[in-house]
């Protein structure tokens, strides 16, 4: 009677642990997002799967309407310079424009606008396949990082270089916590 049931047992494990070991090699990241006055804005995490990396926003504090997003090519969110130490939108490939409707568009770090609530809180989820958050040609994390920049107006998707989207009123540095191919609860690495 226990060989049976130890057989299935094993079996069910051979089946599970394949899933359960991608599960764990796929790449993770958050950002604290701080806002102009150093107050804390909330997170974004950042999640690799199958189809893209998939972007919980968790945010507050904003102003109530249509905010742009996007990833910006440098791990460094100076407040007193108005977040422009973050440089400009991440863009791997040459030759791309900024916005969803322009020509030669877009930029892989051009985000959907998101909109924060009368209360100030921005609550959200997207998945993106223009960028990775693992190694590789498309990845975020390059020799000084990334950035995700949460802009005072809406992205009109087509203005260059970033939507008429306003001042840049929050940021966070992009910081790997599980990198690909490691195991969770194993060692995590930080990168800025």
């Amino acid at each position: 009677m226990k060989r049976p049931l130890i057989c299935a047992a094993l079996g069910a494990a051979l089946v599970l642990a394949p899933a359960a070991m991608a599960a764990a090699s796929k790449a993770r990241a958050v950002a604290k997002l701080s806002g102009l006055d150093g107050s804390a804005m909330g997170t974004v995490t950042f999640t690799a799967t199958s189809h893209g990396v998939l972007m919980q926003f968790d945010l507050k504090g904003l102003t109530p309407g249509v905010h742009g997003i996007h990833i910006h090519t440098s791990g460094n969110c100076d407040a007193k310079v108005a977040f422009t130490s973050a440089g400009p939108h991440f863009s791997p490939a040459p030759g791309k424009m900024h916005g969803y409707l322009a020509p030669h568009g877009i930029h892989a770090g051009d985000l959907p606008n998101e909109f924060a609530a009368t209360d100030g809180t921005l609550r959200a989820i997207i998945i993106s396949n223009a960028f990775s958050i693992g190694n590789g040609k498309k990845s975020i994390f390059d020799r000084d990082g990334a950035s995700i920049i949460i802009d005072a107006r809406g992205d009109d998707y087509f203005s260059q270089p970033s939507g008429n989207a306003g001042d840049r009123v929050a940021c966070g540095v992009i910081m790997r916590t599980i990198a690909p191919g490691s195991r969770k609860g194993g060692a995590h690495r930080t990168h800025k």
